[in-house]
Protein backbone atom coordinates (compact mmCIF):
# COMPACT_ATOMS: atom_id res chain seq x y z
CA UNK A 1 0.00 0.00 0.00
CA UNK A 2 1.28 3.24 -1.11
CA UNK A 3 1.66 5.92 1.65
CA UNK A 4 -0.81 8.42 2.25
CA UNK A 5 0.32 11.70 0.57
CA UNK A 6 -0.42 14.95 2.27
CA UNK A 7 0.44 18.60 0.39
CA UNK A 8 0.50 22.01 2.42
CA UNK A 9 0.11 25.01 0.94
CA UNK A 10 -0.10 28.54 1.82
CA UNK A 11 1.57 31.23 3.54
CA UNK A 12 3.81 31.70 6.91
CA UNK A 13 1.21 30.30 9.17
CA UNK A 14 1.67 27.06 6.90
CA UNK A 15 5.32 27.32 6.67
CA UNK A 16 5.36 27.31 10.33
CA UNK A 17 6.47 30.57 11.47
CA UNK A 18 6.52 30.59 15.21
CA UNK A 19 7.31 27.11 15.87
CA UNK A 20 11.46 26.71 15.45
CA UNK A 21 13.16 23.37 15.07
CA UNK A 22 16.84 23.30 13.93
CA UNK A 23 17.29 25.95 11.25
CA UNK A 24 14.02 26.55 9.99
CA UNK A 25 10.21 26.38 10.88
CA UNK A 26 8.06 23.41 11.45
CA UNK A 27 4.69 24.12 12.32
CA UNK A 28 0.90 22.62 12.32
CA UNK A 29 0.76 21.04 9.62
CA UNK A 30 4.26 18.78 9.88
CA UNK A 31 2.50 18.12 13.24
CA UNK A 32 -0.40 16.94 11.59
CA UNK A 33 0.94 14.74 9.06
CA UNK A 34 2.25 12.60 11.65
CA UNK A 35 -1.07 11.44 12.71
CA UNK A 36 -2.87 11.16 9.54
CA UNK A 37 -1.46 7.38 9.59
CA UNK A 38 -0.80 4.32 11.86
CA UNK A 39 2.82 4.61 10.92
CA UNK A 40 4.33 8.35 10.45
CA UNK A 41 6.55 6.75 8.02
CA UNK A 42 3.22 6.01 5.72
CA UNK A 43 2.90 9.68 4.74
CA UNK A 44 4.74 11.54 2.31
CA UNK A 45 4.69 15.20 3.33
CA UNK A 46 5.15 18.02 1.07
CA UNK A 47 5.11 21.82 2.57
CA UNK A 48 5.06 24.13 -0.49
CA UNK A 49 4.12 27.13 1.84
CA UNK A 50 5.65 29.93 1.86
CA UNK A 51 6.20 33.34 3.85
CA UNK A 52 4.09 36.14 2.39
CA UNK A 53 2.19 34.46 -0.22
CA UNK A 54 -1.30 35.72 -1.42
CA UNK A 55 -4.05 34.19 -3.05
CA UNK A 56 -2.67 34.36 -6.34
CA UNK A 57 1.25 32.64 -5.28
CA UNK A 58 -0.91 29.93 -4.17
CA UNK A 59 -2.98 29.71 -6.98
CA UNK A 60 -0.40 30.60 -9.83
CA UNK A 61 2.71 28.85 -8.64
CA UNK A 62 1.90 26.41 -5.17
CA UNK A 63 -0.88 24.64 -6.99
CA UNK A 64 0.81 23.39 -10.24
CA UNK A 65 3.58 21.58 -7.84
CA UNK A 66 0.58 20.73 -5.41
CA UNK A 67 -1.16 18.92 -8.34
CA UNK A 68 2.12 17.25 -9.40
CA UNK A 69 2.18 15.64 -6.73
CA UNK A 70 -0.80 14.03 -6.71
CA UNK A 71 -2.31 14.47 -2.98
CA UNK A 72 -4.94 12.49 -0.78
CA UNK A 73 -5.01 15.90 1.63
CA UNK A 74 -4.34 18.93 0.35
CA UNK A 75 -4.31 22.13 2.75
CA UNK A 76 -5.42 25.59 1.53
CA UNK A 77 -5.19 27.76 4.38
CA UNK A 78 -4.29 31.54 3.20
CA UNK A 79 -5.93 34.92 2.88
CA UNK A 80 -4.34 36.99 5.55
CA UNK A 81 -1.23 38.63 3.29
CA UNK A 82 -4.29 39.74 0.92
CA UNK A 83 -6.01 41.62 3.40
CA UNK A 84 -2.72 43.38 4.24
CA UNK A 85 -2.18 45.08 0.76
CA UNK A 86 -3.32 47.70 -0.89
CA UNK A 87 -4.76 45.59 -3.93
CA UNK A 88 -7.16 43.74 -1.96
CA UNK A 89 -9.95 42.57 -3.87
CA UNK A 90 -12.34 40.07 -2.08
CA UNK A 91 -13.76 39.02 -5.76
CA UNK A 92 -10.37 38.21 -6.77
CA UNK A 93 -9.62 36.21 -3.58
CA UNK A 94 -13.04 34.44 -4.08
CA UNK A 95 -12.43 33.27 -8.00
CA UNK A 96 -8.74 32.20 -7.20
CA UNK A 97 -10.08 30.02 -4.34
CA UNK A 98 -12.64 28.71 -5.91
CA UNK A 99 -9.98 27.52 -8.99
CA UNK A 100 -7.67 26.15 -6.27
CA UNK A 101 -10.04 24.07 -4.13
CA UNK A 102 -11.53 22.78 -7.56
CA UNK A 103 -8.55 22.09 -8.89
CA UNK A 104 -7.67 19.62 -6.01
CA UNK A 105 -11.12 18.46 -5.65
CA UNK A 106 -11.30 17.24 -8.71
CA UNK A 107 -8.23 15.07 -8.44
CA UNK A 108 -9.95 13.38 -5.70
CA UNK A 109 -7.84 14.86 -2.65
CA UNK A 110 -9.52 15.46 0.81
CA UNK A 111 -9.47 19.26 1.06
CA UNK A 112 -8.51 21.38 4.39
CA UNK A 113 -9.33 24.75 5.07
CA UNK A 114 -9.77 27.43 7.48
CA UNK A 115 -10.92 30.43 8.87
CA UNK A 116 -8.42 33.16 10.41
CA UNK A 117 -8.24 35.11 13.08
CA UNK A 118 -8.28 39.39 12.18
CA UNK A 119 -5.12 40.69 12.24
CA UNK A 120 -5.75 44.45 13.23
CA UNK A 121 -7.75 42.71 16.28
CA UNK A 122 -4.64 40.28 17.25
CA UNK A 123 -2.20 43.54 16.50
CA UNK A 124 -4.17 45.51 19.04
CA UNK A 125 -4.60 48.52 16.55
CA UNK A 126 -6.75 51.23 17.63
CA UNK A 127 -10.18 50.89 16.59
CA UNK A 128 -10.33 53.14 13.37
CA UNK A 129 -7.19 51.05 11.66
CA UNK A 130 -8.61 47.87 13.21
CA UNK A 131 -12.15 47.91 11.94
CA UNK A 132 -10.95 48.10 8.07
CA UNK A 133 -8.94 45.39 7.91
CA UNK A 134 -11.70 42.98 10.28
CA UNK A 135 -14.32 44.16 7.59
CA UNK A 136 -11.54 42.23 5.12
CA UNK A 137 -10.70 39.13 7.22
CA UNK A 138 -14.47 39.09 7.77
CA UNK A 139 -14.99 38.96 3.68
CA UNK A 140 -12.26 36.44 3.73
CA UNK A 141 -13.32 34.34 5.76
CA UNK A 142 -17.12 34.01 4.67
CA UNK A 143 -15.73 33.32 1.23
CA UNK A 144 -13.72 30.51 2.54
CA UNK A 145 -16.14 29.18 4.85
CA UNK A 146 -18.62 29.05 2.10
CA UNK A 147 -16.38 27.72 -1.02
CA UNK A 148 -15.92 25.40 1.70
CA UNK A 149 -18.89 23.56 2.02
CA UNK A 150 -19.51 24.24 -1.98
CA UNK A 151 -16.17 21.77 -2.40
CA UNK A 152 -16.94 19.13 0.47
CA UNK A 153 -13.77 20.61 2.24
CA UNK A 154 -12.58 20.16 6.05
CA UNK A 155 -13.57 23.17 7.57
CA UNK A 156 -11.63 24.61 11.16
CA UNK A 157 -12.99 27.45 12.46
CA UNK A 158 -9.38 29.16 13.59
CA UNK A 159 -11.05 32.39 13.94
CA UNK A 160 -12.64 32.02 17.40
CA UNK A 161 -12.15 30.24 20.44
CA UNK A 162 -10.94 31.00 23.40
CA UNK A 163 -7.21 30.16 21.98
CA UNK A 164 -7.21 33.54 20.50
CA UNK A 165 -6.57 35.35 23.91
CA UNK A 166 -4.74 32.74 25.58
CA UNK A 167 -1.28 34.69 25.10
CA UNK A 168 1.03 31.11 25.61
CA UNK A 169 -0.57 30.19 22.05
CA UNK A 170 1.02 33.33 19.89
CA UNK A 171 4.67 33.97 19.12
CA UNK A 172 6.28 37.46 19.80
CA UNK A 173 4.84 38.98 16.75
CA UNK A 174 1.38 38.26 18.04
CA UNK A 175 0.45 37.34 14.26
CA UNK A 176 1.44 33.63 14.07
CA UNK A 177 1.27 31.24 16.67
CA UNK A 178 4.05 29.57 18.60
CA UNK A 179 4.44 25.99 19.26
CA UNK A 180 1.52 25.43 21.14
CA UNK A 181 -0.39 27.13 18.93
CA UNK A 182 0.95 25.41 15.99
CA UNK A 183 -0.01 21.96 18.01
CA UNK A 184 -3.35 23.41 18.75
CA UNK A 185 -4.27 23.67 14.74
CA UNK A 186 -2.95 20.26 14.12
CA UNK A 187 -4.84 18.92 17.10
CA UNK A 188 -8.10 20.27 16.12
CA UNK A 189 -7.55 19.10 12.57
CA UNK A 190 -6.69 15.91 13.22
CA UNK A 191 -10.23 15.37 15.23
CA UNK A 192 -12.06 16.71 12.28
CA UNK A 193 -10.20 14.38 9.88
CA UNK A 194 -10.54 11.22 12.52
CA UNK A 195 -14.24 12.14 12.72
CA UNK A 196 -14.58 11.29 8.85
CA UNK A 197 -12.23 8.19 9.41
CA UNK A 198 -9.46 10.36 7.21
CA UNK A 199 -7.11 10.20 10.14
CA UNK A 200 -5.78 6.84 11.22
CA UNK A 201 -2.53 7.38 13.09
CA UNK A 202 -2.19 9.27 16.72
CA UNK A 203 -3.37 12.77 17.20
CA UNK A 204 -0.72 14.73 17.95
CA UNK A 205 0.17 16.15 21.30
CA UNK A 206 -0.74 19.56 22.77
CA UNK A 207 1.66 20.10 24.77
CA UNK A 208 5.02 21.62 23.67
CA UNK A 209 8.26 20.13 23.53
CA UNK A 210 10.56 22.61 23.81
CA UNK A 211 10.48 25.55 26.54
CA UNK A 212 9.08 28.81 25.76
CA UNK A 213 11.18 31.22 24.40
CA UNK A 214 12.33 33.95 27.09
CA UNK A 215 11.23 37.62 27.13
CA UNK A 216 14.25 38.76 25.89
CA UNK A 217 14.43 36.08 23.18
CA UNK A 218 11.14 36.83 21.94
CA UNK A 219 12.08 40.76 21.69
CA UNK A 220 15.64 40.25 19.85
CA UNK A 221 13.43 38.19 17.09
CA UNK A 222 10.56 40.84 16.62
CA UNK A 223 13.64 44.09 16.67
CA UNK A 224 15.18 41.75 14.17
CA UNK A 225 13.12 39.43 11.65
CA UNK A 226 9.82 40.81 13.30
CA UNK A 227 10.43 44.16 12.93
CA UNK A 228 11.09 43.89 9.01
CA UNK A 229 8.15 41.24 8.26
CA UNK A 230 6.35 44.28 9.70
CA UNK A 231 7.82 47.26 7.73
CA UNK A 232 7.53 45.30 4.40
CA UNK A 233 4.02 45.28 4.64
CA UNK A 234 3.32 48.58 5.83
CA UNK A 235 4.96 50.34 2.86
CA UNK A 236 2.56 48.53 0.97
CA UNK A 237 -0.27 49.00 3.46
CA UNK A 238 -0.02 52.20 5.59
CA UNK A 239 -0.49 54.78 2.73
CA UNK A 240 -3.63 53.06 2.37
CA UNK A 241 -4.87 52.14 5.98
CA UNK A 242 -4.95 55.53 6.71
CA UNK A 243 -7.04 56.38 4.31
CA UNK A 244 -9.63 53.63 5.51
CA UNK A 245 -9.11 54.96 8.72
CA UNK A 246 -10.14 58.45 7.83
CA UNK A 247 -13.16 57.00 5.88
CA UNK A 248 -14.42 54.93 8.80
CA UNK A 249 -13.78 58.05 11.34
CA UNK A 250 -15.78 59.86 8.96
CA UNK A 251 -18.70 57.23 8.64
CA UNK A 252 -18.75 57.17 12.13
CA UNK A 253 -18.76 61.85 12.79
CA UNK A 254 -22.12 60.79 10.59
CA UNK A 255 -23.51 57.92 11.78
CA UNK A 256 -23.03 56.26 8.65
CA UNK A 257 -21.17 53.54 9.76
CA UNK A 258 -23.58 50.37 9.07
CA UNK A 259 -22.99 51.76 5.08
CA UNK A 260 -19.29 49.85 5.01
CA UNK A 261 -20.58 47.10 6.36
CA UNK A 262 -23.31 46.86 3.95
CA UNK A 263 -21.07 47.68 1.75
CA UNK A 264 -18.58 44.86 2.34
CA UNK A 265 -21.85 42.50 2.64
CA UNK A 266 -22.78 43.34 -0.99
CA UNK A 267 -19.24 42.41 -2.35
CA UNK A 268 -19.04 39.37 -0.48
CA UNK A 269 -22.78 38.01 -2.11
CA UNK A 270 -21.14 39.30 -5.42
CA UNK A 271 -17.73 37.69 -5.34
CA UNK A 272 -19.57 34.17 -4.37
CA UNK A 273 -22.23 34.31 -7.14
CA UNK A 274 -19.80 32.36 -9.35
CA UNK A 275 -21.12 29.18 -10.85
CA UNK A 276 -20.17 25.71 -9.43
CA UNK A 277 -17.65 24.71 -11.70
CA UNK A 278 -19.22 21.89 -14.02
CA UNK A 279 -17.65 18.49 -13.55
CA UNK A 280 -14.91 17.60 -16.48
CA UNK A 281 -15.58 15.32 -18.80
CA UNK A 282 -14.68 12.20 -19.62
CA UNK A 283 -11.04 11.30 -20.94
Amino acid sequence: MRPVRFVALGDSLTEGVGDPTGDGWRGWAALLAGGLAERSAAVEFTNLAVSGAQTRDVLERQTPAGLDLRPDVVSVVVGVNDTLRRTFDIHAVAARLDQVYAAFTRRGAVLLTACLPDPGAMLGLPGALARPLARRQRAVNTVVHALSERYGAVHLHADAGRWLTDRAMWSADRLHPGERGHRQLAVRFHALLAETGMANGPAPSPEPECPAPTRSASLWWLATAGTGWVARRCTDLLPQLLTLAADELRHRARGTSTRLDLRSSASVSAALAVPERPEPEPA
